[in-house]
């Protein structure tokens, strides 16, 4: 049995979860599929994905002040 989990089982645990509105499991997912399509895109293409997607999950810094105990409790 594969153990190891695609962009597509990820989607699904996201949607039957409600994750849709946890920013984290969104970056999460981009980042899977980033990784699935490394092989059919050049190194440029890949590099400013991958920028994008940092400078997404930077800015949930500030989202996360004060919700710690929602998130995580």
């Amino acid at each position: 049995m594969d153990s190891q989990i695609n962009s597509e089982k990820l989607a699904r645990y996201i949607e039957e979860t409600n994750g849709i509105s946890k920013p984290w499991l969104l970056t999460q997912l981009r980042l899977k599929k980033l990784q699935e399509e490394r092989e059919h895109i050049s190194a440029e293409d890949y590099e400013a994905a991958l920028k994008d997607i940092h400078a997404d999950l930077m800015n949930l810094g500030e989202w996360w002040i004060g919700q710690e105990d929602e998130v995580f409790g």
